[in-house]
């Protein structure tokens, strides 16, 4: 019996993490557009009218920054830095000391104005150091400037907070700034009470944060309004990913592919894809690799695989494999395997094993199974049953099978069945079947149709058969022509044959042929059979070749059957070389039907032995040829020893 091997939700943004340089921007560590680092002007939306007013805060923004004034030495060696070798290490150095003394000029200027009371330069100090991550000294600048009414700065002073584990006094903060018209703090309020499971709430921050054009509230929005099922979410994942934000472009694809818009998906994981995101680049790859774009598909795979997505990496390794390029995909299963891909170890497994190396493929299916691949246990129960060492072999198919393993579960069963514990395999065959195994539930009406318990294993029969399974069709169609229904016989056995059953695809041939009105389907099938390596219909399609005059095609086909241990192709190979004058070669086919227990053929044996005159060799072929039979046999060998017997007694 055939044992059968191998057979989301996106990145949720942590609540204010990103400082504010001044003006309002955004506070995930998602992967949307930043807003400009511009002055923050007045709000441009309009704030629900059940959150209050801003109550007198001034929201108005902070005005251009002044020069930094640099000494005339410093202009002089800026000037000349277009000559300097860019990969000069020296370059490198001054480059990052001029930054250095600029941002040391411009943190001076602002801790000077803000120590004088100018609370828009404590706000920009503030996030200066907190971007830094200097937390304590930015946060007295970010209190005073956010008392003073800036929003930025209470912005900012929350994701300080935030970070200090101070998440109630972060949320005031957040709220105050996104009441005076601030999408960042709206954004991060909105996650914190989501997180707090006050859903109703943050909805209401994060559409608001939404409205203001807040790539990183679109998408939040758009995240909590799929959690629910709301079909709104798409609406606002696109409005992310029109502002750049790929997730939300990876989630919008993902949706439209559901929705069996492929052409939509694969224009948004395009979009996510091109901007390095990596398991839209893997999802591009399958949905292109489907439609057969192999060369495209391998390039998003190899993206994604270089973006560190293991199952790109086995992917890419599958479509290298089906094109003929063992050695490269053996590299791409490695590399996906050592990232703790289970499908590539098996793969890798498998591969090893195709070549003998049952070491290394034990090897890797253990690596497959560590990774929690449950395959890798099934197969290394087939590599040990293929080594004869059944103990083992069972041992790993319990271990896949008590993991839910439909086909170790189905391989256990018959493991118990051969060794006659068929109380036993029931069990197993049933929970293969029910699990979708097409070869459990074949199975299964073998046991019940062993027990004489039919209808039990028509059903399971029939089970097997709308999964495709060509053997147990043809139980089926042999069952409705027993009972006469040829039309429902002739629709089980083309299932039969076109489910691999080579003895589906014959007794559809011999069914046809019988009928008489369909000889070229009828032939189609017996060589569809013949092909498979199906004695009989290769027997068939040599009498068909004989019957055309195309003898050394039927040569041929008789050949192939003969030595597959056709005794009747024997017999008709040695009636058509004896009639193309080849007696030597003839008789040695002739003896090997009859040894085969072919009647005609130690007839045959008997008629050539009496015509050389070996009488005593013609009797024992006359003795063979009345054994086999058939009576029509006999009855000319039984004649024939008669004469045989009254010659040699006179």
């Amino acid at each position: 019996m055939k044992l059968i091997g191998n057979s989301g939700t996106g990145e949720r943004q942590a609540a204010g993490t990103t400082p504010d340089t001044g003006t309002d921007t955004g506070t995930g560590s998602g992967t949307g557009t930043r807003a400009a680092d511009r002055p923050a002007g007045p709000s441009t939306g309009s704030l629900p009218a059940q959150r209050g007013t801003a109550g007198g805060i001034d929201v108005t923004g902070y005005g251009p920054e002044s020069l930094v004034h640099l000494t005339a030495e410093q202009v002089a060696a800026a000037s000349v830095r277009n000559l300097v070798d860019p990969d000069d290490d020296a370059a490198d150095s001054f480059e990052t000391a001029l930054a250095a003394r600029e941002q040391a000029a411009l943190e001076a200027r602002h801790r000077g104005s803000a120590d004088a009371g100018d609370p828009n330069a404590a706000s920009q100090l503030g996030a200066l150091l907190l971007r830094r991550g200097d937390l304590r000294d930015a946060e007295p600048y970010l209190r005073s400037a956010a008392a003073a009414g800036l929003r930025a700065a209470a912005n900012n002073l929350g994701v300080l907070l935030h970070q200090q584990g101070h998440r109630t006094e972060a949320a005031q903060w957040w709220r105050q700034a996104a009441v005076a018209g601030s999408a960042p703090a709206a954004h991060a309020l909105g996650l914190q009470l989501r997180d707090q499971g006050e859903e109703e709430a943050a909805e209401y921050w994060l559409h608001y944060a939404a409205e203001q054009g807040h790539p990183l509230g679109a998408y939040a929005l758009g995240d909590l309004m799929e959690h629910r099922r709301d079909v709104r979410a798409e609406r606002w994942f696109k409005a992310a990913a029109d502002s750049g934000h790929r997730e939300a472009a990876y989630r919008l694809a993902r949706m439209r592919e559901a929705a069996g818009d492929k052409d939509t998906a694969e224009t948004w994981y395009r979009t996510a894809a091109a901007r390095s995101h990596a398991r839209a680049a893997l999802r591009l790859g399958v949905l292109l690799e489907a439609r057969a774009d192999l060369d495209e598909a391998a390039r998003w795979y190899r993206q994604s695989a270089q973006n560190g997505e293991a199952r790109a990496a086995c992917a890419l390794g599958f479509l290298l494999r089906d094109t003929g390029d063992l050695a490269a995909a053996a590299e791409w299963w490695q590399e996906a395997a050592e990232a703790g891909d289970g499908t590539a170890a098996n793969a890798l497994g498998a591969l090893h094993a195709g070549r003998g190396e049952n070491t290394v493929a034990e090897r890797w299916y253990r690596a497959a199974l560590d990774a929690g691949d449950h395959n890798g246990a099934f197969n290394l129960g087939l590599l040990c049953a293929g080594a004869g060492r059944e103990a083992q072999a069972e041992q790993w198919y319990r271990r896949a099978a008590y993991a839910g393993h439909r086909e170790a579960c189905n391989a256990l069963a018959v493991v118990l069945l051969q060794r006659g514990d068929e109380s036993g395999a029931e069990p197993w065959f049933s929970k293969a079947a029910e699990a979708g195994s097409v070869d459990g539930a074949f199975n299964l009406g073998v046991l019940h149709a062993g027990r004489g318990e039919t209808r039990q294993a028509q059903e399971w029969y029939a089970r097997a058969a709308a999964e495709g399974h060509g053997e147990a069709a043809l139980q089926l169609a042999v069952a409705q022509e027993q009972r006469g229904n040829f039309t429902g016989a002739l629709e089980r056995y083309r299932q039969a044959a076109d489910g691999g059953s080579a003895e589906g695809a014959f007794r559809l041939a011999s069914l046809l042929d019988r009928r008489g009105d369909a000889d070229a389907e009828a032939e189609h099938w017996y060589a569809i059979a013949a092909d498979a390596g199906h004695r009989r219909a290769q027997v068939r399609m040599g009498v068909r070749a004989a019957e055309r005059g195309a003898l050394q095609i039927a040569e041929s086909w008789y050949r192939r059957a003969a030595e597959g241990g056709s005794r009747s192709a024997a017999f008709n190979l040695g009636l058509l070389l004896a009639r193309q004058d080849s007696e030597a070669e003839a008789m040695l086919w002739y003896t090997r039907a009859a040894d085969a227990g072919h009647g005609r053929a130690a007839l045959r044996l008997a008629l050539l032995a009496l015509r050389r005159g070996e009488a005593v060799q013609a009797e024992n072929w006359c003795k063979r040829a009345a054994e086999y039979g058939p009576a029509e046999v006999a009855e000319r060998a039984g004649r024939l020893l008669g004469a045989l017997n009254a010659e040699l007694s006179a």
